[in-house]
């Protein structure tokens, strides 16, 4: 994989001097690109399973980094999730909330926590830190993951990234607007969503040069 700081030669160790850099091993994708394949674990429906990134492929696919179970911010954010997990599933998109913790520790938790037993999403566990790495959301020194979000096309393409301080909670509405604004664009090819959009029949644009300085 090609370091996106530098021309890309760098191996093991970057030359650029980047911290955005880790060599040919780890890949950050970018706004536009695909999304490299990953495989893990997930705690799901009280059963552990082996899952894929790709068999979300022909859905949209949010991934939910978050520092780790068992702490403040956290449950209020998957609590959050899962209230509004319902209008997700009716717009096609499946949602994997994602930390270092191991399934057992997904399963303990979601066994204590009034808030988290709300979730029926699935939880992918990354004790190793490896798909934190690859989507840049990994602090090295504490070993938990920054509150991160990524919204992901139906043929595997990274559409929207939030990354938050870890003191910072996100909002579901929130994401449901970036969900249905990008799947608003991906059906109406040249027509874009500006700020305050919140779904289909809201006033669009459609760029051109009949537009430029007269907004």
């Amino acid at each position: 994989m090609e370091c996106h700081t530098c021309d890309g030669s760098c191996q093991s160790e970057c030359e650029c001097g980047s911290e955005s850099c880790f060599g040919e091993d780890l890949f950050f994708p970018l706004i536009g690109e695909e999304i490299p394949d990953f495989g893990g674990e997930i705690f799901h429906e009280e059963t552990f399973k082996d899952v894929r990134l790709s068999d979300y492929r022909g859905k949209w696919l949010i991934l939910f980094f978050y520092p780790a179970d068992f702490t403040f911010v956290c449950p209020t954010e998957l609590e959050d999730l899962a209230e509004n997990y319902a209008t997700f599933q009716e717009l096609g998109a499946e949602i994997l909330s994602v930390s270092t913790d191991t399934v057992y520790v997904h399963k303990a938790w979601h066994d204590h926590s009034d808030a988290v037993r709300k979730v029926t999403y699935p939880m992918f566990a990354d004790p190793t830190g490896e798909l934190c790495r690859t989507f840049g959301t990994y602090i090295e020194d504490e070993g938990i993951s920054l509150r991160g979000t990524f919204v992901i096309d139906p043929d595997g393409v990274l559409q929207s990234v939030e990354m938050n301080s870890n003191a910072i909670g996100r909002n579901s509405s929130e994401l449901l607007r970036k969900l249905r604004a990008a799947q608003f664009v991906r059906k109406h090819g040249g027509e874009v969503c500006p700020a305050k959009w919140t779904k289909a029949g809201d006033d669009t644009l459609t760029p051109g040069i009949d537009l430029v300085g007269k907004i």
